[in-house]
C-alpha cells in the first residue's frame, strides 16, 4: 500500500505515524519513520517562513511514481508521504515519510532513499523567508551526492 499526499494543510505527524502503524499487517516486523520541520533558522539568517510551489496534479504523479519505485526496491508492506506545499511557518511539519516491511533495514533504507529522492526529484520549488527578504532553496551537491547512491 502507498499513501501520497500533497497538502497546504498542516498535519499532525504523531497522529499520521500512529494511524499508519495502527493500519499494519502481521507481516510488519519493523516502522521507521522521518519528519522534516521548517527551520527557524538557516545559517545566520533567521527564517519565518518556507514557501513551497508546485504544479498540482503533476507533483502527486511524480511522488507516487518515486514511492512506487521505493517500495518495490526495498520490498515494503507499505509506504506513507505526506508532503506541505504553500506557506509553512517556522516549526511546522513540512514532510512525512514512513514505511513498513518485515525488516528494519528495508524500512530505514527506504525512508533515506524517498527522502534523498523528495529533495532533489520532486517538482516542488523552496524559498525561505525571514527579516532579510526571501531566497530560493537549490539542492546541494552533497543532496545529488546522496541521491545518485541510489541510482534510480
Amino acid at each position: 500500500m502507498i499513501r501520497a499526499v500533497v497538502t497546504a494543510e498542516p498535519f499532525p505527524p504523531a497522529h499520521e505515524v500512529a494511524r499508519f502503524a495502527a493500519a499494519r499487517g502481521d507481516q510488519c516486523g519493523a516502522l521507521a519513520s522521518f519528519v522534516g520541520y521548517c527551520r527557524g533558522h538557516a545559517g545566520e539568517s533567521s527564517v519565518t517562513a518556507l514557501e513551497l510551489e508546485h504544479y498540482p496534479g503533476f507533483t502527486e504523479r511524480e511522488i507516487e511514481r518515486l514511492a512506487q519505485h521505493v517500495s518495490t526496491k526495498h520490498a515494503l508492506d507499505a509506504l506513507l508521504v505526506i508532503h506541505r506545499v504553500g506557506i509553512i511557518p517556522a516549526g511546522e511539519a513540512i514532510v512525512l515519510v514512513a514505511a513498513q516491511s518485515a525488516h528494519r533495514a528495508n524500512t530505514f533504507a527506504a525512508v533515506e532513499e524517498m527522502m534523498d529522492y523528495l529533495k532533489t526529484d520532486a517538482p516542488l520549488w523552496k524559498r525561505e523567508s525571514g527579516p532579510d527578504g526571501a531566497r530560493w532553496i537549490e539542492p546541494t551537491n552533497e543532496d545529488y551526492a546522496r541521491r545518485q547512491e541510489h541510482g534510480a
